[in-house]
């Protein structure tokens, strides 16, 4: 089992940047992708960003330009650099790493217990 600490996640005002850190630990073998999602009340968790081990990255067109996502791999840690922060931004941000298991290469989806931001006018 792999287990996900998250952290940095707050209030704002608009316009405001944050920092949301997850750090993975426990039984781990091989983390490959790592990303943030959000959900809004009443919305779908979305994805925000993620990031391969070799440090390929995907951003969501709503954070473009505005966030950076990052990662230590030697600290099993990835990171959320979110700027020029709105409102609509405001939601529940989930982690979720995947692991590969040896040999039989089945991944797990590991997920953090959510961090709240929340972004005033």
């Amino acid at each position: 089992q792999v287990q996900l600490v998250e952290s940095g996640g707050g209030l704002v005002q608009a316009g405001g940047s944050l920092r949301l850190s997850c750090a993975a630990s426990g039984s781990i073998f091989s983390i490959n992708a790592m990303g943030w999602y959000r959900q809004a009340p009443g919305k779908q968790r979305e994805l925000v960003a993620d990031i391969t081990n070799g440090g390929s990255t995907n951003y969501a067109d709503s954070v473009k330009g505005r966030s950076i996502i990052s990662r230590d791999n030697a600290k099993n840690t990835v990171y959320l650099q979110m700027n020029s922060l709105k409102p609509e931004d405001t939601a529940v941000y989930y982690c979720k790493v995947s692991d590969t298991r040896p040999v039989s290469w089945i991944i797990d989806d590991y997920w953090g217990q959510g961090t709240q931001v929340t972004v005033s006018s």
